[in-house]
């Protein structure tokens, strides 16, 4: 009886577990979405997201070839108090600004949404406002894993500690829901 029930368990806790990362994977695309609508209802701008979830590709390429801009961007959403972001996905971004150089201006812009609502547990939720925050990756940093905070603060991880990247914010030519501050 005591085997009957672990293995129901271990199958009701996969089951979770999928679910979980499939509404991880909605907000994720649905953000991404939200970005493209977002630069395409604005003059001059055309944006695509590049699709699956490919290790090459940045989320979304966003093209001004009025003034000969472009942003290769890292779209990051989620109802926890930090964001995290890989260095590889920077440096991927990295890469797409450098191929496409017959831009004057290119740009890694980390995009970051935080949702209205804050998971305090498995399932639970508190209310909180919703921020969004653009921040250009400074190309003379070394790229390293780091981390946004709900606050807009964003940190390295470097050796298990955080430490202050200072970047700087990205207006960006549309309506958004960005604070500069807490």
């Amino acid at each position: 009886m005591s085997s009957k029930m672990t293995s129901i368990s271990i199958i009701k806790q996969m089951k979770d577990n999928k679910k979980i990362a499939h509404t991880r994977r909605q907000r994720g695309y649905n953000w991404e979405d939200t970005l493209v609508k977002r630069f395409n209802s604005t003059e001059n701008w055309k944006a695509f997201r590049l699709g699956s979830p490919s290790i090459a590709l940045p989320d979304v390429l966003a093209v001004n070839t009025q003034s000969s801009m472009i942003f290769s961007i890292e779209a990051k959403s989620g109802t926890s108090t930090s964001l995290p972001v890989p260095a590889d996905q920077i440096e991927r971004c990295q890469r797409w600004i450098k191929t496409f150089d017959i831009y004057n201006d290119g740009k890694v812009i980390l995009a970051f949404k935080f949702l209205s609502k804050k998971r305090i547990g498995q399932g639970q939720y508190e209310n909180r406002e919703l921020r969004e925050f653009y921040k250009i990756w400074d190309e003379s940093k070394k790229i390293t894993d780091c981390v946004c905070t709900y606050d807009g603060e964003i940190f390295a991880k470097i050796d298990g500690r955080r430490v202050n990247l200072d970047l700087k914010e990205q207006k960006m030519p549309f309506k958004t829901k960005h604070r500069t501050s807490a």
